[in-house]
């Protein structure tokens, strides 16, 4: 039997703050956003690529930037981070875990794994961003 990890609720104080930052800086997809009465709103964002989507809205209980260790994968940390810097986000530079001295000079090679870099959404929920190039 396959178990798969679809949805993961992000807390978030201001929906559309979020949903602009998600959708406009970060590049996730608008799957939807449902209303039903005042109370309740559900919006559905998806990383490019991701069989895993985030919700955000009122849906849950957290507090709003307490959700920390969320990570996506990509196959170039470098090219990921240039994308979120050019889309306004700030973002951190990349590390590479198990490696002394200046990760700028790592190969693309030698940070699949251990190539890291960190964001934060408006509310503080925290973001890594990881290279993996191959799952083989």
């Amino acid at each position: 039997m396959n178990w798969t990890l679809e949805v993961l609720c992000v807390p978030v104080s201001d929906v559309d703050r979020a949903k602009s930052f998600y959708v406009e800086k970060v590049g996730f997809r608008l799957d939807h956003d449902h209303a039903m009465g005042e109370d309740y709103r559900v919006v559905q964002l998806t990383p490019p690529g991701s069989g895993c989507s985030i919700v955000i809205g009122t849906v849950t209980t957290m507090v709003p930037g307490s959700l920390n260790g969320m990570q996506l994968v990509v196959p170039d940390v470098r090219a990921a981070r240039a994308e979120l810097i050019g889309r306004g986000v700030e973002v951190s530079e990349v590390t590479a875990f198990g490696h002394d001295g200046d990760s700028a000079v790592l190969e693309k090679r030698e940070l699949d794994n251990v190539g890291f870099c960190y964001f934060s959404d408006p509310d503080g929920n925290a973001w890594a961003v990881q290279q993996i190039s191959s799952r083989g």
